[in-house]
């Protein structure tokens, strides 16, 4: 009976996932598929020549035995290695190679041509080059096994080529390759608070054992200014401080593919492949600038595989969690939900007040007194970043002016910084004028007293800051008086009624409206 060769690779993965563990089965197997039976040679296609070389390296007499249960003693392997996947007019290019090295390596003049001006299928593919290009910041340092350098990509490296295109030498030492880290990003002074706790707990847990535990990767991901990246190269710089000798590199995913655009453009994929090849704890930054990036997101498909499968740690941050990344492909987003996704958040009010004494006792600023402190963290309430702006701009007047950090000053510097829906109308605006019009006193607007003309005069007060600027409740509720949420809630929607059934109260309204309306 003619065996099908989908029959017989079947069995093939049955024997060798007997074998091996399950996530290298799920790696280095489940993407192969079968060809063709010819006699006894079965042919599977591979989706690069790093498949090719890893299999050969890692898993030849698995596959042997397989063959041998499937096909008997005269059982033989053959490659087909995709080489260029193509598109839509042009159908993939693949070339055949014999199931080990030793034998005659096919003539570069056989492999079909990629379409020009393009890269190959795979960049991993083609023959190694021993120099590893190290590209850090706009030069490149190249390295050769014997750990000899030529500055700035010069000399030409005249080495036989290795056995294997990743058998690449590691860098003698990790700090000669600048790890492109900030050094003021600790976790010292990473202040942890409910909106971040689960992802600095995972990111010194990787810290301090890196690629050893169940976070990798480590997939951080949350809004703008919120302290990912602060967090991730505190993971960086601890594994420095910790274990000097490793190569930890930090790169946001856009300078990952200008990069990478650069070394296609210059011939050297394969450079570019080595380089990343050699590091032991990989930080990208903003994975989602790889979206609808076909060809770069295959090379860090292929870097992600080689790392992750060789026990080195892969840390990432993202703007969202990656169910909602768009653009990325499938296989990719499997790969990053293998780890831990944890998300950071805004900030809530006691981490904000922490930030900002932490901060100032950095710089050497007197902390302000607590009403002082408590008004800046209950005006920047959704970025740390602006937040850390603001302060760094306050730090600066202190020093300059010489004098101490009071209220009017961080009134002054929130001035030009609070993002109002309109620029005169913000809550001080407001106050005075709900006030005159009242024919009271802003104080009394914050005062205790519940004296019916006041506390009407509060509730129109609160009911146009809440429609009015971009303030919490929470944050209004503190500029009249400390007062808590749910009663800026109550009585906003006391206002509300009244406008709605009172038409004497309602005409008051309009006409106060009228003074905040845009001009």
């Amino acid at each position: 009976m003619l065996k099908d060769f989908r029959t017989v690779w079947a069995g093939c993965l049955r024997s060798i996932s007997a074998e091996i563990g399950e996530q290298s089965f799920r790696t280095w197997f489940q993407p192969i598929v079968p060809v063709e039976l010819k006699g006894n040679v079965l042919t599977i296609q591979v989706p690069s020549a790093y498949f090719y070389d890893w299999l050969e390296e890692h898993y030849v007499d698995e596959l042997r035995r397989a063959l041998y249960q499937q096909l008997g003693s005269e059982g033989r392997l053959e490659y087909s290695v995709v080489v260029d996947q193509g598109n839509d007019q042009t159908p993939p290019r693949a070339l055949h190679l014999p199931p080990t090295r030793k034998q005659a390596a096919p003539d570069p003049r056989d492999a079909p041509q990629p379409l020009p001006g393009t890269p190959v299928g795979n960049p991993l593919a083609g023959s190694a080059r021993a120099a590893s290009a190290r590209y850090v910041n706009s030069g490149a340092v190249r390295t050769t096994p014997r750990g000899n350098n030529f500055a700035n990509g010069g000399g030409a490296d005249t080495m036989a080529p290795p056995r294997n295109p990743f058998d690449q030498a590691r860098p003698m030492d990790g700090n000669l390759v600048p790890s492109q880290l900030n050094g003021s990003y600790t976790f010292d002074n990473y202040i942890e608070g409910d909106c971040n706790r689960l992802a600095r707990s995972a990111g010194l847990a990787v810290a301090n054992k890196p690629g050893t535990t169940s976070f990798n990767p480590l997939m951080v991901y949350g809004g703008v200014g919120l302290g990912k990246t602060h967090l991730v190269q505190a993971i960086g710089n601890h594994i420095k401080a910790t274990a000097p000798e490793r190569f930890v590199l930090y790169v946001s995913a856009e300078k990952f593919t200008n990069q990478f655009i650069d070394s296609v453009q210059r011939a050297q994929v394969q450079d570019f492949a080595n380089f990343y090849l050699q590091v032991d704890a990989l930080i990208l930054d903003d994975v989602q600038f790889l979206a609808n990036k076909g060809k770069t997101q295959e090379m860090f498909f292929h870097i992600f595989n080689h790392l992750h499968q060789s026990g080195k740690q892969i840390v990432m941050t993202s703007d969202r969690p990656p169910k909602d990344l768009l653009g990325l492909e499938d296989r990719l987003l499997n790969r990053f939900k293998w780890g831990l996704t944890a998300d950071v958040q805004s900030p809530d009010f006691e981490t904000r007040v922490a930030i900002i004494r932490n901060k100032m006792e950095q710089d050497g600023i007197d902390i302000p007194p607590d009403h002082v402190v408590d008004y800046l963290a209950n005006s920047v309430h959704t970025n740390v970043r602006e937040l850390e702006g603001v302060i760094a701009s306050l730090v600066a007047q202190s020093s300059l002016s010489r004098r101490d950090i009071d209220l009017e000053m961080v009134k002054q510097a929130l001035r030009h910084i609070i993002e109002e829906v309109e620029a005169e109308v913000n809550l001080d605006f407001i106050q005075k004028t709900v006030a005159a019009y009242f024919n009271i006193s802003v104080d009394l607007l914050k005062d205790k007293t519940r004296k019916k003309e006041v506390v009407t005069a509060r509730q129109v007060a609160m009911y146009f800051a809440k429609h009015h600027t971009a303030h919490t409740l929470k944050t209004i509720g503190f500029h009249f008086g400390g007062r808590d949420h749910t009663t800026v809630m109550h009585s906003v929607q006391t206002v509300s009624d009244l406008v709605d059934s009172d038409k004497k109260f309602r005409d008051q309204v309009d006409e106060l409206r009228k003074k905040f309306a845009k001009k």
